[in-house]
């Protein structure tokens, strides 16, 4: 800072004698003019008109913000025209303002150079640039904002002004720059599209409902206690039926409400609203499958609840804010030092070091390590660039070094993004001794950190190149989080190693201290050269040829540096011009290039910006989001291809794009823009963002400011009724979290539970503070209302989950059945949520093929740290309760158990028939589903049949081949669950063929074949799941199973003969499930 105000005191006195010498007419184009504005009194919002007094300052270009506050600063003094001069110099008490269009925006940086300000100039008679600014105070925090900024409190979960020290910090800068696209959005936001917005389907109608498309569907409206009852065809629109409506009020000669209508379902928050045929809405096709009748209520939007958003309480930022020139620009070559501002990192030529200093703790460990080192590795994506180690240490509460380590990577060559890494690792007495006698710089192989078998103790990261993109320096104290151990719970090393926060625990923490090398300017990565390659070496582009003549680069990036390999052009031209035959490989190509080579980088960005983002596979654009590719134009131009999906396909890989934001390498990302735009613009995925920002908040240390950033941007525009509905959410889901403890606490144990379970229950519900009602987290159609306590149970469960029942909202039409959810506390519901999810991918995948399988993907989310709610299927039991009813325990044996219950259940032979389709149908989808996933722990309580015939599972704890075990033995060694009651069921008794059986047959293998054609998309979904640190799902070996149950390496004959082998090794080992299945019953094996 004392270099930096030094070069402001050198520069302002330039400035001073360039103003005396370019007085006259004759002006340096340099020159800039800033007419500023000075407002003395507190304001209550940016842009505030007050009285003000005019002060001229006149500066060169090439001057920073900074210098232009020093000037301001002394023409008030000597004008004696602000009450307190020296306060113009602290950014944190005046704010410089320029109007750009109908909005305020503030020149944030005090170090940005003043040519590079995206401000609206003009020029004077002396054709100077001018440009007005205002000097304003910070505006007045009233009682009003202090009562909004609880609000979002509660609803984030953290304090980000309690954390936010540094104006210039990311997590400072990130909060300003976040309000652009934010207000982007608003400003072209749809206020009506936006508060009805349709559940709809573009998915092929089931073949057993086609027929119905041709029959009239029955349509109850309800208006001011009035009710009408009207016949339509599928294909009308919602504009049509409120056509009908009107014509409706007309002959009966009734009043109705002027003002615009829509269409509200009722007992539902869901609308039917656009120009889509009534077929393609979701709860139409719902009233299909149930035979219903479709109930709705014709309302005004301006009845609806209120959308309004908040006055912006900061001006906004300019996406220009930052340091970051071109080299040339930047370069020293010809200035001189008064011009000096900033140093270009592609100028510096030495090999980055870092003077390792020490450590301290103020707790060791029960069990220290007898000896230690240090090791320093430069990150750069999921790969570590060069790593050295320091001499080892015996261990000590506290260990000096003072030894420098140096890297084989030049400094010009970081890019942005790149992290330095420090783990503190333990190694045996022999290891050290071993290791007293070589250089404390030689590079040596890192330990095992997958899953935590290597000997890491400690570990902490810093962002060599910051979110200004300026260059790290000077001393740093980082405060390191502790590695867990193997008895302790699941650790990831691709996302939370990777985390650059650091221990907030700074009184109890590990802290490592090291010195960066400290220049006399800032250092500041160029974003961009104008001719590529200029300002380094020939021969050091590092794009290589494959034999095919794909281009390809030199090899990837490993511990050891790459050898450097000339330029195949020739290949480079070719590649581009045939660019959009290779998409599908871009992301293996991608892996290959050396981003230490800026040259090839350079390279790389200008093949990446002429190629069209449509080109690209879904599947492609979600891996080029993945660990592996931290450079932002790749990142970018991934997004670019996401930013084509509709709100559904959105939706459908939510989930993985959240948590794709922990590999960001800074706040302020394209991906994080994308997002809050989108959920700025959909009510359906702003729901589900925000509990899935939540509950990363409330569960994940490593990057909880991150989701936290990220979750106040898009409540800050989400508007009121959001606002209200997520504070009605988040108050159930506390009164409901601590009754569960409560719970927890009367009944520890795993044993049955008494019979006054419910009646204790039923009590501490009577006492808690639920709202009167709130939308149902896992399923935002649906608002839960009052609690019906009688339903009300604790379950029989290790984690004593709560069986809960709400009442429906109260509207028009017929009764509604109770909502049904169960309250989870002590279970991390991620893993059954991606489960799920996926599903519903399967699902989609087979309809587009019009293969329609009865998947019934219910409802779970996490709404908290292993907290969260699961939907209540009604009408249904488990497969155990199917078989207690039919046998007792031993109706696990009993083969007719199932098929007798069916026929109880549908008794009519139409009926009948319909239950057996849909229990082929379900059986053949989920055969393959839990086969492809490797879903294990089937017993009988995880599978359920719904009255209507609808087999489904449920509780997904085990994935990927992972299964229980039982006094040793593997409980599960079928493939998936077939048992002889299943196949009873279809006919398929002591193997005589049957014509279900066959149906089942072929309805599997074009689905397992239907899964192959997207395997690419599967397996991307459940890599960017390895962010999580769920525990089956943390490193990419985990993956292995899913590649090799969808058969990628072989042909699609061979892939069908292989899962009909699994369908025949089911058949024989049936007897084995059942088996087990007994000993379930008769033990109670969780």
């Amino acid at each position: 800072m004392a270099a930096e105000l030094n070069s402001g005191h050198r520069s302002l006195k330039y400035a001073a004698n360039f103003a005396k010498e370019t007085s006259g007419a004759s002006c340096s184009e340099n020159s800039l003019v800033f007419i500023c504005d000075l407002r003395p009194g507190k304001a209550e919002s940016a842009g505030e008109i007050q009285e003000t007094v005019a002060v001229v300052v006149r500066l060169p270009a090439q001057c920073s913000v900074h210098q232009l506050r020093l000037c301001i600063y002394m023409q008030a003094q000597e004008m004696k025209c602000h009450p307190d001069p020296p306060s113009l110099l602290d950014p944190e008490k005046f704010i410089l303002l320029y109007a750009k269009g109908a909005d305020w925006y503030e020149i944030f940086d005090d170090c940005q150079v003043l040519r590079t300000l995206d401000i609206p100039w003009s020029s004077n008679s002396h054709e100077r640039q001018v440009a007005h600014i205002v000097v304003s105070p910070q505006p007045a925090c009233t009682e009003e904002r202090r009562s909004y900024h609880r609000t979002l409190v509660s609803l984030i979960g953290h304090d980000l002004d309690k954390v936010e020290a540094n104006r210039l910090g990311e997590l400072s800068f990130t909060r300003r720059k976040l309000a652009s696209p934010r207000q982007e959005e608003l400003r072209r936001r749809d206020a009506r599209v936006y508060a009805t917005e349709p559940w709809t389907t573009s998915a092929p109608i089931a073949k057993d409902q086609e027929e119905l498309l041709s029959r009239k569907l029955s349509v109850t409206m309800y208006h001011n206690d009035k009710r009408f009852s009207v016949k339509v065809d599928f294909n009308t629109t919602p504009e049509g039926l409120i056509k009908v409506f009107h014509k409706a009020m007309l002959d009966q000669a009734l009043e109705c409400d002027s003002g615009d209508l829509v269409l509200r379902v009722c007992g539902r928050d869901e609308f039917l609203s656009g120009d889509f045929p009534l077929s393609d809405y979701l709860w139409v096709r719902d009233c299909l499958k149930s035979m219903q009748e479709l109930h709705l209520s014709v309302v005004l939007t301006s009845q609806l609840d209120d959308d309004n958003v908040r006055t912006m309480e900061w001006p906004l930022v300019d996406s220009y804010t930052g340091l970051s020139s071109s080299h040339e620009e930047l370069a020293l070559d010809g200035k001189d030092v008064n011009d000096i501002l900033m140093i270009s990192l592609w100028d510096c030529n030495r090999k980055f070091r870092v003077k390792l200093l020490g450590f301290d703790i103020p707790q060791p460990p029960s069990k220290p390590a007898q000896f230690i080192h240090v090791e320093a590795s430069i990150l750069y994506g999921s790969k570590m660039v060069s790593s050295v180690c320091s001499t080892p240490k015996p261990f000590a509460d506290e260990v000096l070094w003072n030894e420098w380590l140096e890297f084989d990577v030049l400094l010009r060559d970081l890019p942005r993004g790149a992290k330095l890494g420090l783990t503190i690792n333990d190694i045996s007495h022999e290891c050290a001794a071993a290791k007293e006698s070589k250089s404390p710089s030689c590079s040596v192989k890192a330990p095992d950190y997958q899953r935590g078998k290597g000997k890491l103790l400690y570990f902490a990261n810093l962002l060599l190149i910051d979110h200004r993109s300026v260059l790290s320096q000077g001393q740093h104290t980082l405060h390191m989080w502790a590695y867990p151990g193997q008895e302790e719970e699941a650790f990831t090393y691709k996302a939370d190693k990777l985390s650059t926060a650091t221990n907030p625990d700074v009184a109890d923490c590990m802290a490592i201290s090291f010195l960066l090398d400290r220049y006399s300017f800032p250092v500041v990565l160029p974003h961009s050269t104008s001719s590529a390659g200029s300002c380094f070496s020939s021969g050091q582009s590092g794009l290589v040829s494959l034999s095919d003549g794909t281009p390809t680069v030199s090899d990837p990036i490993t511990r050891s540096s790459s050898s450097t390999v000339s330029a195949d052009m020739a290949s480079m031209k070719r590649f581009r011009e045939e660019s959009i035959r290779y998409a599908s490989n871009l992301p293996q190509f991608l892996r290959s290039v050396n981003w230490l080579r800026p040259s090839s980088v350079q390279e790389v960005h200008w093949l990446l910006s002429h190629w069209k983002p449509q080109e690209l596979d879904v599947s492609v654009a979600l891996e080029l989001l993945s660990v592996d590719f931290a450079d932002e134009i790749v990142r970018k131009l991934a997004v670019r291809r996401l930013e084509s999906l509709s709100n559904d396909e959105v939706l459908k890989y939510l989930l993985q794009l959240v948590q794709t934001l922990k590999v960001e390498p800074y706040h302020d990302s394209f991906l994080a823009r994308f997002l809050i735009q989108r959920a700025l613009r959909s009510k359906r995925i702003g729901h589900f963002f925000f509990w899935y920002l939540r509950s990363e908040v409330a569960g994940c240390p490593f990057f909880h400011q991150r989701m936290a950033v990220v979750l106040e941007a898009y409540l800050l525009g989400c508007g009121q009724a959001m606002l209200s509905s997520f504070a009605r959410q988040m108050q159930a889901v506390e009164a409901l979290h601590e009754v569960a403890s409560i719970v927890k606490r009367l009944y520890p144990d795993k044993t049955d539970l008494p019979s006054t379970a419910a009646q204790n229950l039923q009590e501490a519900l009577r006492t808690c503070n639920l709202p009167t009602d709130f939308q149902v987290p896992f399923n935002p159609r649906i608002r839960a209302g009052r609690i019906l306590l009688d339903r009300c149970k604790v379950m029989a469960s290790k984690k004593k989950p709560m069986w809960l029942e709400f009442s429906c909202m109260d509207s028009p039409g017929p009764c509604h059945p109770p909502v049904g959810i169960i309250f989870k506390e002590g279970d991390d519901l991620r893993q059954d949520m991606l489960v799920i999810q996926t599903l519903v991918v399967m699902d989609s995948i087979w309809q587009e093929k019009s293969l329609h399988l009865n998947l019934m993907p219910y409802g779970c989310i996490s709404t908290g740290h292993n907290i969260g709610m699961i939907e209540i299927v009604r009408d249904a039991v488990t497969i155990a309760a199917v078989q207690r009813d039919q046998g007792g325990t031993y109706g696990a044996f009993k083969n007719d158990a199932l098929y007798n219950w069916l026929k109880e259940k549908c008794p009519i032979q139409e009926i009948s028939y319909q239950a057996m389709e849909r229990f082929v149908n379900s059986c053949a989808g989920y055969c393959v589903a839990t086969y492809v996933l490797g879903i294990g722990d089937r017993h009988n309580d995880n599978i359920m049949i719904s009255e209507q015939g609808n087999l489904f599972h449920i509780d997904f704890g085990h994935i990927l081949g992972n299964t229980k075990r039982f006094l040793g033995v593997n409980r599960e060694r079928a493939p998936f669950v077939l048992t002889p009651d299943f196949l009873y069921v279809m006919g398929r008794i002591k193997g005589r063929p049957s014509l279900y059986f066959q149906r089942f047959r072929d309805t599997c293998t074009q689905a397992y074949l239907s899964l192959r054609d997207h395997s690419r998309l599967l397996v991307t979904l459940f890599s960017l799941m390895l962010l999580t640190g769920i525990p089956e799902l943390s490193a990419a070996e985990d993956l292995h199973y899913l590649r090799e149950a969808l058969q990628e390496d072989k042909g699609e004959g061979e892939a069908r003969d292989h899962f009909l082998q699994k369908i025949a090794e089911c058949e024989d080992l049936g007897w084995t499930i059942q088996a087990m299945w007994w000993l379930h019953m008769m033990m109670g094996i969780k």
